[in-house]
């Protein structure tokens, strides 16, 4: 079924004698193309694959053909689920809830905050389903002869199936028996491995999104050699609680990830951007709004939050951003100077792309912490790295963070205005099929993954060589 049409609600932004003789271009074109179609076809939303010239530095991605039910597909069966029961109040499943009256052909994705934060490969696979003709601020460029691609992506919308199985019945999450979760993991992989493009490269050269520490939990182990979008590599230490002494075969080795072949991406920020234009007087030094107690790592969060309870013009909140707890999120990180960013389960969360949404200078204590885009921008340019070990000194860092002048702060927040739009994914189109902003999230990950591809070839050649039975791994030749 082909997608509804949304470019006549795009707005108008070239003369009209130029997007006449455009239009009389693009059907010119499209009728050569006609009568020579690609020889791929796919089960994903049904686009125009008209063809135009793009920048000579884009990345050109190959989408593989699964069967919709591994991505729009699945949307579909999410919103015939009854409420998350991990949640109060699932705003995907109020009483009269509106939001999917009706197929589409590209369902809306999710509200439910547990959800909502992985969003990227939504958004990723709707710039990919987009008409070409209407990708010009796209850094990918779409191709439908996979020998044509720098990459191969793999369009498994892995986070929405692992939090589908996890709202439905999380007991049979780590088990395999019932789990449809992994059934659909076992799909996804057996279709990968047995392609002509993962026999050639070794899956060295596919793309998958795994922003939920757990997606594609049961066959990270298969899928190692690609290349992983994460939002950070905490997920990847995960010991099943079953296991005795470390050794179980469940666990995930760390040289499965990374930042040599792998892309650190932003969390999907659930909190409204404030422009600086916007911005009012802040009467707290510090905020946080979250869970006190985690696992791991996030143990330091419990010790950090005894310290600062009750500190003065400190605000510290327990909960998570549902529709109440989201208006005293705005509301704290809009009013603060300085937001709180301590490890959690992992190193990172979405609380700090919904500070920098909010222009409050991020805290990041979080000694193992890994960022979306660095070498493209500098977090120290807007935020506050304070080690673990001096965050936990009694005073210390409320000390620190008065110490920083009001021009200090108001630079960092000029700074922060200035890259907001990296880490923003939505582009306002319904099912997510439309241009993307040229300066936003989608494209900022393309850029990083390109500037993988030189190692990822040397691999794939030294692969090639290799004696059988022996495995060559990705390596860093650094002295």
């Amino acid at each position: 079924m082909a997608p509804k049409n949304n470019s006549t609600s795009l707005p108008c932004t070239v003369p009209t004698l130029f997007l006449c003789f455009s239009l009389f271009c693009t059907l010119t074109f499209s009728l050569f193309l006609l009568f020579n179609k690609p020889t791929t076809t796919t089960t994903l939303c049904s686009i125009s694959h008209s063809t135009v010239q793009t920048p000579s530095d884009s990345i050109k991605v190959f989408v593989a053909n699964l069967p919709r039910s591994l991505n729009y597909g699945l949307l579909e069966k999410y919103w015939t689920l009854p409420p998350d029961s991990r949640i109060p109040n699932d705003p995907d499943h109020e009483s009269g809830s509106t939001r999917m009256s009706g197929k589409l052909d590209c369902p809306p994705y999710p509200e439910n905050p547990l959800i909502k934060q992985y969003s990227a490969e939504y958004w990723v696979l709707g710039d990919l389903m987009t008409p070409q003709e209407l990708r010009g601020g796209s850094f990918a460029k779409r191709v439908f002869d996979q020998r044509e691609a720098d990459v191969i992506f793999v369009p498994f919308f892995g986070t929405l199936s692992a939090e589908m199985q996890l709202s439905v019945d999380r007991g049979l999450f780590r088990k395999k028996a019932g789990n449809e979760d992994y059934k659909r993991q076992r799909e996804v992989v057996d279709f990968v491995k047995n392609s002509d493009a993962w026999k050639r490269s070794g899956g060295r050269d596919h793309v998958f999104i795994l922003t939920d520490p757990v997606a594609m939990w049961h066959v990270r182990d298969e899928i190692a050699p690609a290349i992983l979008l994460v939002v950070d590599f905490g997920g990847w230490y995960r010991l099943d609680s079953k296991s005795s002494n470390g050794n179980s075969s469940d666990r995930i080795q760390h040289t499965q990830v990374s930042l040599l072949k792998d892309v650190i991406v932003p969390y999907t920020h659930l909190l409204p951007v404030l422009r600086l234009s916007e911005d009012q007087p802040r009467h707290n030094l510090l905020y946080f709004k979250g869970a006190k107690h985690r696992h791991r790592g996030g143990i330091v969060r419990e010790k950090l939050w005894d310290l600062l309870v009750n500190e003065p013009v400190v605000v510290m909140e327990e909960g998570f951003p549902n529709a109440t707890g989201k208006e005293q999120s705005i509301r704290g990180m809009r009013g603060s100077e300085f937001c709180l960013h301590p490890a959690g389960d992992t190193p990172t969360s979405c609380r700090l792309f919904d500070a920098i949404q909010s222009l409050c200078i991020p805290v990041i204590v979080s000694d193992q912490i890994e960022l979306p885009f660095e070498g493209m921008i500098d977090y120290s340019d807007f935020s506050v790295f304070v080690a673990v070990s001096d965050a936990l000194r009694p005073k210390w860092l409320v000390s620190r963070l008065r110490s920083i002048s009001k021009n200090q702060r108001e630079k960092f927040r000029r700074n922060m205005a200035q890259v907001q739009p990296m880490f923003v994914y939505d582009n306002g189109h319904p099912g997510g099929i439309g241009p993307i902003p040229p300066d936003g999230a989608v494209n900022s990950i393309w850029k990083k993954v390109q500037q993988k591809l030189p190692l990822i070839e040397e691999a794939i050649i030294r692969d090639r060589r290799k004696p059988p039975g022996v495995s060559i791994p990705l390596r860093c030749h650094c002295t």
